[in-house]
């Protein structure tokens, strides 16, 4: 993958709440991590020890997993990456995460990670991430 892709652009986001989607979601993660977290920017929360992007994004989880719980929401699944079955041999992604919410709250968690990500946080433990919000089709 050429592009790196870290934060929604504003077009996305219009057009992604433009959906009006109601009823429960899926919300999916691809995640691919820095070797090293970079918390240059964030010199507050930066460990002793330097850690991994993997170590650093399970902080994070823990860190927001309550936030999601609160708005009725979960994490349905979490698993590593391999190298793809159809697609670029080259290429993988190191974690896929899948979470269960009602539009409503999706909305709430969307912001809370936007604001992350303005802030810098997803940046730091991130190489490139893919977002997409999944509405049941059956």
């Amino acid at each position: 993958m050429r592009e790196r892709y870290i934060e929604a652009t504003q077009e996305a986001g219009i057009a992604l709440f433009s959906r009006k989607i109601t009823g429960e979601v899926v919300m999916l993660n691809l995640l691919r991590f820095r070797q090293v977290a970079d918390y240059t920017k964030f010199p507050d929360i930066m460990p002793s020890e330097p850690i991994s992007g993997r170590e650093a994004y399970q902080k994070y989880i823990d860190h927001t997993l309550p936030f999601l719980k609160k708005t009725g929401g979960s994490i349905a699944f979490i698993g590593e990456g391999g190298k793809y079955l159809i697609g670029p041999q080259d290429e993988q992604w190191d974690m896929q995460r899948v979470m269960a919410m009602e539009a409503e709250a999706s909305h709430q968690v969307i912001s809370l990670q936007a604001h992350e990500e303005r802030c810098g946080i997803q940046p730091c433990l991130l190489r490139q991430s893919s977002f997409d919000l999944i509405t049941r089709y059956y």
